[in-house]
């Protein structure tokens, strides 16, 4: 990904310096088994490890791939250069080079996990924070983009946060997922390395050995893993299209902070734009971009073939780069979002109490009328507020079928607020728990 929407740390993760590092490592420790095993002399297995502290030259690596051909073979010559070809001669022993890609992979993806994760969590924590501070903050509720009952922001924020705590346990589950290696060879038969190596260098990653590989780790892991991302980047843009409507001129109930001297259009000075929210629903197309390809790298020929292997050299980077900027990018927006709670109770008052309707009609069916005429006598007088501008409750009181079965009490008590938001304190107890 370009700079602009990428951070250091998940940048670093796959940088060719990190990744010629992890297949040093494993590379190492696999000599480490098989002197335990007697298959090569220790002094050897421990050569090796002169290497431990030396920064891998990636420019020489390349050198040697533009006339190998191989990525692996050019870094091993290069390891040989500088431990010693005698004692390098046991590298790799048994092994095939996906038993080095694939392990690789997926430290990677554990790796960007844990960054994302990490991420998940601060994302919540500041959902969880204006949940507490709007719980009460009245606000008109939509469905079709038209005003429905009344809502509060906290019970949006809460919304959001529930969507955000399953994602991270789907991350964790993605994560569990993908924590494997694989060091069985050819095939994957172990013919010519003992299960013992493979068990060792996972042991020393923090991986788990993969239960049975071919020439490759099973891609049904990685597909689920990047399904997740998928996932996580359409919550992102669930909630950057709720802040981005809320920002619209003639709606104003929230907007994303506007610092000073920001400029909003090269045209108009007057422009305030949810930019960082547009930008996040662009991030999570990209985010989800990958998923078609990550499924169908799962179907691969015999043991093994490389169709995934481009696929996966750039989704492996795009993805977790992409969503990693996006999650920090939402979590700043969440954090200084500005509220206007009396431009939502302006809004709500726009069409004069229209939003109760249902109540009424309720109440009348309540009363003995049937459900088909209570209807007809509410919609009537809603269409007077949407087509004259009458207020709702005064064109109540004063139409005689309805008069005939509520008292004036009976339908003003219907126009209260607290009606719709009796229950939040249950919903914020089952979203975030006793305390």
């Amino acid at each position: 990904m370009i700079p602009r929407y990428s951070r250091p740390d998940m940048v670093a993760i796959w940088a060719p310096e990190t990744k010629f590092r992890i297949w040093f490592e494993i590379e190492a420790h696999a000599c480490d088994a098989q002197a335990e095993l007697g298959v090569i002399p220790k002094a050897n297995a421990e050569a090796v490890w002169k290497a431990r502290d030396v920064e891998f030259d990636v420019a020489r690596i390349d050198e040697i791939e533009a006339v190998t051909r191989h990525d692996v073979i050019a870094f091993l010559t290069h390891l040989a250069e500088i431990v010693g070809s005698d004692e390098a001669r046991f590298v790799h022993q048994g092994m095939t080079s996906s038993d080095v890609l694939d392990t690789t992979f997926n430290i990677q993806l554990v790796r960007a996990a844990d960054i994302l994760i990490a991420d998940l969590e601060a994302l919540l924590a500041a959902l969880k924070r204006r949940a507490l501070e709007h719980k009460d903050t009245v606000r008109i509720g939509r469905s079709h983009g038209i005003h429905a009952e009344p809502t509060t922001m906290g019970l949006t924020f809460a919304r959001f946060y529930a969507e955000m705590d399953r994602n991270l346990t789907r991350m964790k589950t993605a994560r569990q997922e993908v924590a494997t290696g694989a060091i069985s060879g050819a095939v994957g038969t172990f013919a010519n390395i003992d299960p013992h190596v493979e068990e060792h260098v996972c042991a020393q990653l923090g991986l788990v050995p993969e239960p049975i590989s071919t020439q490759v780790i099973p891609r049904d892991r990685h597909a689920a893993f990047f399904a997740t991302l998928g996932v996580i980047a359409s919550s992102i843009e669930n909630i950057a299209i709720e802040i981005r409507h809320m920002q619209r001129t003639e709606v104003l109930e929230a907007e994303e902070f506007f610092s000073a001297g920001q400029k909003g259009s090269s045209a108009m000075p007057h422009k305030r734009n949810p930019v960082l929210t547009e930008n996040l629903t662009g991030l999570a197309r990209l985010v989800r971009m990958a998923v078609v390809p990550a499924m169908e790298n799962v179907a691969l020929w015999h043991e093994r073939d490389i169709s995934h292997s481009s696929v996966e050299r750039n989704i492996g980077p795009d993805t977790t780069v992409t969503l990693d900027f996006a999650l920090a990018r939402l979590t700043n927006v969440v954090e200084k979002l500005v509220v206007y709670p009396e431009n939502m109770m302006r809004n709500m008052n726009q069409f004069k109490g229209l939003v109760m309707s249902q109540r009424v009609l309720l109440a009348l069916t309540q009363a003995g009328v049937s459900r088909e005429d209570a209807y007809r006598l509410v919609q009537r007088n809603a269409m007077k507020v949407w087509e004259q501008g009458a207020d709702f409750q005064t064109e109540l009181l004063a139409d005689a079928e309805v008069t005939a079965v509520l008292s004036a009490d009976e339908i003003a008590e219907k126009f209260d607020l607290g009606y719709h938001t009796k229950h939040v304190d249950t919903i914020f107890r089952r979203v975030f728990g006793e305390a």
